[in-house]
């Protein structure tokens, strides 16, 4: 089990991705990109960086006018965060209410480090609070000692519709991580939702069955490509090969 102290120095040196987490050009740019992103196809006046870490984008987001904060459990990060915004963010668990509402809130690869029942907590913290929600968690990476509850996508799509979230099937949040999901706050009827998820999937099917098809068919050309020649085509070959080589006269 982990707790707030796990995540400290050698935590941010050695268990955050492949490189060590600490305000280098690398992830600044990392999270100026998720930034630019979020301000171009989202917009938001406000927002919430659920599980800052040393805030960075945090940071970027204030560079580029939004009203942005942050929380994260560890007061090591915490303490790591640049001076230009570290009034904007404080040291503080996911499932204490969070101190207003927010237009959107993001957290990146946070909740498989929190407990299950803790998790939905969170959730419906989060979602208590804003009607826009940008999410991802891994769906591997067991082998790190603090992914405590790491679930596939379809267990927080789950989580989400409890309480009327639903994944925005038509926005790419891919930028962030190549899981990552939009969820938003839904009022149409479920028979309008379905229709969105369906138009999806079946666009998706239809791309998979046809590369499928594909990868048999050039399977088919290259196992023809490599087949040993028939005997008397071999004759064919070398009678063809024997004329090539005499001299042009």
């Amino acid at each position: 089990m982990t707790t707030t102290s796990s995540y400290d120095a050698f935590y941010y040196r050695n268990c955050v991705g492949g490189d060590e987490y600490k305000r280098t050009r690398s992830w600044l740019e990392f999270n100026a990109g998720i930034a630019d992103r979020i301000v171009r196809d989202i917009a938001p006046k406000t927002m919430l960086d659920a599980g800052c870490g040393f805030g960075f984008l945090v940071e970027a987001l204030r560079e580029r006018g939004v009203d942005a904060a942050g929380v994260d459990v560890s007061e090591y990060a915490i303490q790591h965060v640049h001076e230009s915004v570290r009034a904007h963010c404080w040291a503080g668990s996911l499932v204490e209410d969070l101190p207003r509402m927010y237009d959107a809130i993001v957290s990146v690869e946070v909740l498989e480090h929190v407990p299950a029942g803790d998790a939905e907590r969170v959730i419906a913290n989060i979602c208590a609070h804003t009607s826009d929600v940008l999410f991802s968690s891994t769906p591997f990476d067991r082998k790190e000692l603090t992914h405590v509850n790491v679930q596939p996508p379809e267990h927080w799509a789950e989580q989400f519709a409890r309480h009327g979230f639903f994944r925005d099937v038509d926005f790419d949040a891919s930028f962030i991580t190549p899981w990552a999901a939009r969820f938003r706050r839904r009022h149409e009827p479920v028979h309008r939702i379905v229709r969105e998820y369906e138009r999806r999937y079946s666009t998706l099917e239809y791309e998979r069955n046809e590369i499928r098809q594909k990868a048999f068919e050039l399977q088919r050309q290259l196992a023809e490509a490599r087949a040993p020649l028939p005997q008397q085509a071999w004759r064919i070959v070398r009678r063809l090969g024997g004329r090539l080589l005499r001299p042009f006269r």
